[in-house]
């Protein structure tokens, strides 16, 4: 995730409610705020909407801008649907945006938005398939951990089988899924079984994208994560993640396409191909990597 923060200030003749997060991949996406914060807000690693409290806006907001911007960049070609529970809203208010942006934009290639588990959950098939005809396309979807432990010890309110289910859920429907897990976010002591779990957890569902992080607490939330988390945690090094990386590619099994990247800025290192055709290249420069501790980050650089 990528964060621009800030008071609430004009961009493009349009003002969002800061902070404003999207994937790295949006970085020129044209961006809407259909809702504001997080509906859960409960994950102990994440403070991105920690500052707002969850709210959905209303319909003559949302058009206004989608207008407004439709005049100003008529050539937009990407849009991402903010905040961090856009697929949260009621399905019939859902479709009437993403039409709308359809519309505006007569050169659009993708719009797409954040989801949690269960917001695909409680969809119906027929509301996901709405939705997908009406023009949304992707749906990046936070996995974090495929151990049931880790999970609940994050708050992450889902579990394995749940986060599995609504990948499936989603692709079944048309979605590009992406995905994005959290390297080191059991800790030292419980790092096989993240590890584990996360490979069994991906092999389950092949999403079409996985993006590896490493964890990175910021803003006071550290505390907060470590209270509920418990004193076991350990948090692991640089050369410890790269190693859960390691055993994470070794044991993604799958067919299907997964284009992989482990070149977030909270990683001390940059792996990426695609399954299964770079798995071995990938395992190959990843054993390079740990066996030249010298392109690691100096220690000290990265913050727990």
């Amino acid at each position: 995730m990528v964060g621009i923060k800030g008071g609430s200030i004009a961009c493009c003749s349009m003002e969002y409610d800061y902070p404003l997060y999207r994937p790295p991949s949006e970085a020129r996406s044209m961006i809407f705020q259909v809702t504001l914060g997080c509906s859960f807000n409960q994950c102990s690693f994440c403070d991105m909407y920690r500052s707002k409290e969850y709210s959905e806006r209303p319909w003559e907001q949302v058009r206004s801008e989608i207008d407004l911007m439709a005049r100003q960049m008529p050539d937009t070609k990407r849009v991402f649907l903010a905040d961090g529970d856009a697929l949260n809203l009621d399905t019939d208010y859902m479709v009437k945006i993403v039409r709308h942006v359809k519309e505006s934009f007569p050169s659009l290639e993708r719009i797409s938005c954040y989801a949690m588990p269960m917001n695909i959950l409680k969809k119906s098939d027929d509301e996901l398939n709405r939705l997908r005809e009406a023009g949304l396309d992707m749906l990046y979807l936070g996995v974090e951990s495929g151990s049931d432990l880790v999970l609940k010890k994050v708050t992450k309110g889902a579990t394995s089988s749940m986060i599995s289910k609504a990948v499936n859920r989603g692709k079944g429907a048309g979605y590009v899924m992406s995905c994005m897990i959290i390297l080191g976010l059991g800790g030292r002591t419980h790092s096989e079984e993240h590890i584990r779990g996360t490979a069994e957890l991906i092999n389950s569902c092949s999403p079409n994208y996985v993006g590896a992080l490493t964890l990175y607490l910021e803003n006071g939330i550290k505390g907060e994560f470590l209270e509920k988390f418990g004193e076991e945690f350990i948090p692991v090094s640089d050369e410890e993640a790269l190693r859960e990386l390691q055993n994470l590619v070794g044991s993604i099994e799958t067919e299907d396409s997964i284009v992989f990247r482990a070149n977030h800025g909270s990683n001390a290192y940059n792996v990426k191909g695609t399954f299964p055709a770079d798995k071995e290249e990938m395992l190959k420069n990843i054993s390079w990597m740990r066996s030249h501790p010298e392109v690691i980050r100096p220690k000290g650089l990265r913050g727990f």
